[in-house]
């Protein structure tokens, strides 16, 4: 690697350009917030709950997410990503040898086991090289890697290593007995029959009935049998020092892993988990794209959507609108105002995982988008009063909202839905302003759900949003600009509780 590169080849990461570790042990409020945690759970389904931690932790800055969404480009190939999924389904078969081989007590068969673990490790690893070598990747994480497995594979350490396991299993499985029964005795002796190939290709000679309750007694079960055993005995006298080489290498406490590699297998499931779901997810219609990363180019995205709705939406068959939106120049803070069950909350959601799944370098659900960057993302959803503090609901809201107005980071992307509902109109319209004007102070961009649409005056950089109704005054879960209306929400009301004046004429 050149001396130009950000890392050395011991800190290579495919999730962070720096090599810094990159996972976190506990969520943040935001992604409970945006309902990302209901999509980790489908993401796991399959990869297991070790890769939620790499999902929890945002990259470091620009770089090092254009960094992972150049990688994910990579993934997306079909080349690639066949090589990967090949890779790690390989890694499970080896990992399966290592829970075999701690199965078995006697120490030379499970010196054998430990041989054929670590010969079918570097398998794996070279056959990784030559294919992802093939796909010719583009991104800097990709072609880091290969310099990576190159260096490795081919050090004198790791041939040396290779070779000597490559020669011993050789060796195993050139191993031939003669048993003899006759009398009542068995009789045991080292070669082999003439012109006779492996018992393996005998059996599979054999053909007819008589051939299909026959098997290799070796390979009937793990434990060594007493036959077995006293086969071993007898060869062990024989090839004294082959035998002492197989247990120096079993023994070999500094194992075959390498720690770059190991970290490699950790971290390469964040990007095989989240494509395999997108190509589902694609598969059931919806869209996924790149981001547009353009500084240049106001913020902007068609066809956003809900993923976690999405995902619900398969078992419950329940149908996901998508939505346009963009942020003209100057503005700063969408107010959304409209009727109860109009889509608000879910639109504010998508803008929010539009954020999220931007900075961690993945494909956003939607048509097309334009996001800058942000270097954070905060959120403040409407909370319940706790039981266990005795706060009351506006206590709760406020002793959350405390850290965010107190962290000074500017930039930051804010989701805020629905503060202050419990206090006075007159109250609630003072202190949405003054959260309002606090983080466009502070060079943020967001959206505000509230139910107050005196929030939604426009001005310094606030524009009014509105969840739209159709001419018969039921929600159509489609957001656009325009002003707060009065009559929108009590037409939704009168709708909703069935008190139109047919439907009351009825009732009576």
């Amino acid at each position: 690697m050149g001396a130009d590169n950000i890392m050395t080849t011991e800190e290579f990461s495919i999730l962070n350009v720096y090599g810094a570790q990159c996972d976190a042990e506990e969520y943040e409020a935001y992604h409970q917030d945006l309902n990302l945690l209901q999509i980790f759970d489908k993401l796991t389904a399959k990869w297991g709950k070790g890769i939620r931690r790499y999902f929890y932790f945002l990259p470091e800055d620009r770089k090092d997410e254009a960094y992972r969404r150049a990688v994910y480009g990579d993934v997306k190939k079909e080349a690639v990503y066949s090589a990967l999924i090949t890779f790690t389904k390989n890694l499970s078969d080896v990992e399966a040898l290592r829970r075999e081989k701690e199965k078995v007590s006697d120490p030379m068969q499970k010196a054998v086991w430990r041989v054929r673990e670590e010969d079918a490790y570097y398998t794996v690893y070279e056959q990784l090289e030559r294919e992802i070598a093939a796909a010719n990747p583009d991104s800097e994480g990709m072609k880091r890697l290969l310099s990576v497995l190159h260096g490795i594979l081919q050090s004198s350490e790791y041939r040396a290593k290779k070779e000597r396991t490559g020669r011993i299993l050789k060796e195993i499985r050139g191993l031939r007995f003669i048993i003899t029964y006759d009398k009542e005795r068995i009789s045991v002796k080292l070669g082999e029959v003439e012109g006779a190939g492996a018992y393996e290709e005998w059996l599979d000679g054999i053909s007819g009935e008589e051939a299909s309750p026959l098997q290799n007694p070796f390979l009937a079960e793990i434990p060594v049998t007493d036959l077995e055993r006293a086969c071993l005995d007898m060869l062990e006298k024989r090839k004294p020092e082959f035998f002492r080489e197989l247990e120096a290498v079993s023994k070999n406490k500094d194992g075959y892993e390498y720690p770059v590699l190991s970290r490699f297998e950790k971290e390469i499931p964040f990007y095989l988990s989240f494509c395999t779901f997108q190509r589902d997810m694609e598969k059931e219609g919806f869209a996924f794209a790149v981001p547009g990363t353009d500084e240049g180019k106001q913020m902007e995205a068609a066809g956003l959507y809900d993923l976690a709705l999405a995902v619900a939406s398969l078992a419950s068959g329940r149908k996901v609108i998508p939505n346009d939106f963009r942020f003209e120049e100057g503005d700063r803070f969408f107010v959304l105002t409209g009727p109860n069950q109009g889509g608000k909350t879910t639109f504010a959601r998508s803008l929010g995982q539009l954020i999220y799944f931007t900075k961690m370098g993945l494909d956003v659900p939607a048509v097309s988008a334009n996001v800058p960057f942000f270097p954070g993302i905060q959120t403040h959803f409407s909370v319940e009063e706790s039981v266990q503090t005795g706060r009351g609901k506006l206590m709760e809201e406020l002793v959350r909202l405390a850290p965010m107005m107190k962290d000074r980071r500017r930039g930051s992307f804010v989701v805020i839905n629905e503060l202050f509902t419990t206090a006075a109109n007159y109250d609630a319209q003072i202190m949405g302003k003054r959260v309002l004007k606090h983080f466009i102070e502070l060079g943020c961009m967001g959206i505000y759900v509230t139910h107050l649409k005196e929030l939604a005056d426009e001005g310094n950089g606030v524009v009014s949003i509105r969840a739209e109704l159709d001419e018969n005054g039921f929600q159509t879960f489609k957001i656009r600009r325009g002003p707060a209306e009065d009559i929108a929400f009590a037409a939704n009301q009168v709708n909703k509780y069935r008190l139109t004046y047919e439907q009351l004429k009825e009732r009576l």
